[in-house]
């Protein structure tokens, strides 16, 4: 069944919470701006449609207000058009704006779209309608040679082949002259060998050698550390140089970990979808944005990912505690959770909708079982039901409420300030927790109280 539409939320004065929205933000600078702009002060002839669009004129340093339009109903999740210079998605005035409406006390009303707004919107759909013509048809990959596309395959495959046959030459000679050798290499090594790897076309294969030359010297026990991403390293390298006879499922697993793109498989999943959580991870080159959703009906997680160039948040932003009626196909592999999104059928709307939870212990298990199926995995999406942050020693950890066992916060848990909203959400007493379970530690990305309440983002 559909969730409510756009003009349902607005007739009945139900939308959305502050927080989702600022879960939006594409870091802290832009929460703490979109902040100030979301009260009447700085905004003029601001209003929304049953469609789903708001807009509004905001004032600036200049003699000509920002024209920012916010589309709720898009495709793929909220989209913003503002004519402020920012390269940020969503801008401090988008956040703002959709902070003003969120208020509800008539400073957003219902009416009629502007021409900027209007123009920006058919634009929009026109080109989603395109697109959804072009799938349908077949018409976008009519044009492509299978032939030629297979050679490039074939090529590809060769210098990955090549690529992960030098690597195991470099971690032989690693373990051949000790490990101790690897604190006086420092770095350079390891981004020698991650450089390779990029020229074979493997970017899995390079990332995991970098992490490796961030190791020596990272504390106590970085030889045991060192010694365990190697195997890994190794392992990856003889699952891609022997695929052909590993089981398809596990196949595409170690195509995807060696950095191969792949496309989804399997048939679309229509469901409601909740958004758990949303956060980004950024390096020198990308920035990555990982959303995770629950499906109520079909009772599967899945993780999106969406990525921008260095400096620039992704596009495609969901604010967490809502749902929203959609498809997700998923991607080929052994235990994997990424999906893409496919077709929306409703707005993200407000829901009481949270997924079932388990204890410590079965959390920490459901990894290990996780492992047989992906041996690189990092972690799972696991969601702890009745647990209370305590504090332990100089760290923290999640306690069930009616049991004995608990699971350590992991490193960058302890140091997000969506710790301390945990502990003030809890204040003792036992909360629902989503995060990431895995060999690091727990970490925290979205709470609900123990009575009924809105999700509150931790990241």
């Amino acid at each position: 069944m559909a969730g409510p539409s756009f003009g349902d939320m607005t007739q009945q004065g139900e939308r959305w919470a502050a927080d989702q929205v600022l879960a939006l933000a594409p870091d802290a600078a832009s929460r703490k701006a979109g902040s100030k702009l979301g009260t009447a002060g700085p905004w003029s002839e601001a209003g929304c449609s049953d469609e789903g669009t708001v807009w509004g004129l905001c004032k600036g340093s200049g003699s000509k207000p920002y024209q920012t339009v916010v589309d709720l109903a898009g495709a793929e999740g909220p989209a913003y058009k503002c004519s402020c210079p920012s390269r940020k998605f969503p801008c401090k005035h988008a956040l703002g704006l959709l902070l003003l409406w969120t208020g509800g006390d008539g400073a957003v009303p219902r009416a009629e779209p502007p021409e900027f707004a209007d123009q920006w919107l058919a634009t929009r759909r026109g080109r989603a309608e395109r697109k959804k013509q072009e799938a349908s048809s077949g018409s976008g990959s009519a044009s492509a040679d299978p032939e030629a596309a297979r050679r490039r395959a074939e090529r590809r495959a060769e210098r990955i082949s090549a690529g992960a046959t030098e690597l195991e030459q470099r971690l032989a000679d690693l373990l051949r002259g000790g490990l101790a050798g690897a604190e006086a290499s420092g770095h350079e090594l390891w981004e020698e060998t991650a450089a390779r790897m990029v020229d074979a076309q493997a970017p899995g294969l390079a990332a995991r050698a970098r992490e490796l030359g961030s190791i020596p010297s990272s504390g106590p026990g970085w030889p045991v550390r060192l010694l365990e991403e190697c195997a890994l390293l190794h392992l990856l390298d003889q699952g891609w140089l022997r695929r052909e006879q590993l089981p398809d499922a596990l196949a595409a697993t170690v195509r995807s970990r060696t950095g191969l793109p792949a496309s989804p498989e399997g048939p679309a999943v229509r469901d409601q979808w909740l958004v758990l959580a949303q956060y980004d991870t950024a390096d020198a080159r990308l920035t990555t944005r990982r959303i995770w959703l629950y499906g109520a009906g079909s009772d599967r997680t899945a993780l999106l990912l969406s990525y921008g160039a260095a400096g620039r948040a992704p596009e495609l932003a969901l604010p967490v505690g809502l749902a929203l009626e959609t498809e997700v196909s998923p991607y080929p592999g052994a235990g994997q959770f990424r999906s893409a999104l496919g077709e929306r059928f409703s707005p993200p709307a407000t829901t009481e909708t949270r997924p079932p939870g388990v204890d410590t212990a079965r959390a920490a298990a459901r990894y290990g079982e996780a492992l047989r199926d992906d041996p690189w995995l990092d972690s799972v999406p696991v969601t702890l039901d009745r647990v209370i942050p305590v504090q332990d020693g100089d760290g923290w950890q999640l306690a069930d409420a009616d049991g004995d066992t608990a699971l350590p916060l992991s490193a960058v848990a302890r140091n997000r300030p969506g710790l301390w909203r945990l502990v003030a959400l809890s204040g003792g007493a036992p909360v629902t927790v989503f995060g990431e379970c895995g060999h690091r530690g727990f970490t925290p990305l979205t709470a609900w109280p123990a009575e009924p309440g809105a999700a509150v983002p931790l990241c």
